[in-house]
C-alpha cells in the first residue's frame, strides 16, 4: 500500500487525470487531497466529482471551498460573492448552474462536510495535513502518536487550517526541530511565493523548464509545500502527486485548453 498526497488542483481536471494515469493507483493505496480543487480551471466540478470517486481517497476543505460555501450560504451578502468571484469562482459557479439542481446539491453537500485537517504514519514517520499548514504555536502533545497528532489538529483553529500563510512558512522552526516530531504537508501558497517568505527551502522552487515543483520548508525539511501552482495555468503551473512512503513525485503540467 502506497500513500500519495496532491492539492491545489484548481479546476485542471484533464492534469489531475494525466496524474493518476501514470501513478495508477491500486484500491488499496491512500490518497489524499489537501483542497483547492476548484475555482480559476476549466472544469472545477470536474475535479470535484474525480476526486469524490476516487476508491479510499480523503479530500480535505480547502480556502476556495470555504469562499464557495460562504458565498452559497450567504447569497444576499455581497462581499462574500465578491471574494469568490476574485477569486476565480465564475468557472464552478457556472459549472453548477449547468448540474441538476439535486446533483449539485449533493455535490456542495459532500463538500460542506470534508475534513480541514488529516494524518498518516507512514513507517515511523507521522505526518500532519492541512490545506494551508498550521498555527506552530500551538500546545505539542507529550508524544507524537495517532492520539496526539489527532489532539493537535484539533486543537487548531479552522481558518488557520485553510487559511495560514506566512505564520507557518515563514517560522524559523517546525514542529521537528529535534528531528523527532511530524512533518507537516501543506498548499495553499505556490511554491515560488516562498523565496521570499520562508526561512530555508531545499531547492529552488522553479526548475529549469520554469514550471512550479514542489519543496521542503526549514532547517528539518519538515515543512512540504506541494501547491505548485497549477492556479497559474500554462508555462507556470503543474499537478503534483507525491508518494510519502520515499518521496517520490510525479508530476504533469498544466496543458493548453485544460
Amino acid at each position: 500500500m502506497s500513500t500519495y498526497v496532491f492539492s491545489d488542483v484548481h479546476g485542471h481536471r484533464a492534469t489531475l487525470e494525466r496524474v493518476l494515469m501514470r501513478v495508477s493507483p491500486s484500491d488499496d493505496d491512500r490518497i489524499i487531497c489537501l483542497g483547492d480543487m476548484i475555482d480559476r480551471g476549466p472544469d472545477p466540478v470536474g475535479v470535484l466529482q474525480l476526486v469524490r470517486a476516487l476508491p479510499g481517497a480523503v479530500a480535505l476543505m480547502g480556502n476556495h471551498e470555504d469562499l464557495m460555501l460562504s458565498c452559497i450560504d450567504n447569497r444576499d451578502d455581497p462581499l462574500a460573492s465578491m471574494n469568490w468571484a476574485i477569486n476565480g469562482g465564475a468557472s464552478t459557479s457556472d459549472g453548477l448552474e449547468a448540474l441538476d439542481v439535486d446533483e449539485a446539491n449533493d455535490l456542495l453537500n459532500w463538500v460542506a462536510e470534508l475534513p480541514r485537517s488529516a494524518f498518516a504514519r507512514v513507517g515511523e514517520q507521522l505526518f500532519l495535513m492541512a490545506h494551508a499548514g498550521v498555527r506552530l504555536d500551538a500546545p505539542v502533545p507529550e508524544v507524537w502518536d495517532e492520539e496526539g497528532a489527532q489532539a493537535y489538529l484539533l486543537a487548531q483553529e479552522p481558518e488557520d487550517l485553510t487559511w495560514i500563510r506566512e505564520e507557518f512558512w515563514g517560522a524559523e522552526k517546525g514542529l521537528a526541530a529535534d528531528g523527532s516530531g511530524p512533518i507537516v504537508i501543506a498548499g495553499h501558497t505556490p511554491t515560488p511565493y516562498l523565496e521570499n517568505m520562508a526561512f530555508s527551502l531545499d531547492r529552488p522552487p522553479v526548475s529549469d523548464d520554469g514550471l512550479a515543483r514542489m519543496v521542503r520548508v526549514g532547517e528539518e525539511r519538515d515543512r512540504w509545500d506541494i501547491d505548485c501552482g497549477a492556479a497559474g495555468g500554462v508555462g507556470f503551473g503543474q499537478v503534483l502527486m507525491v508518494r510519502l512512503e520515499d518521496g517520490e513525485e510525479f508530476y504533469e503540467p498544466v496543458l493548453e485548453g485544460e
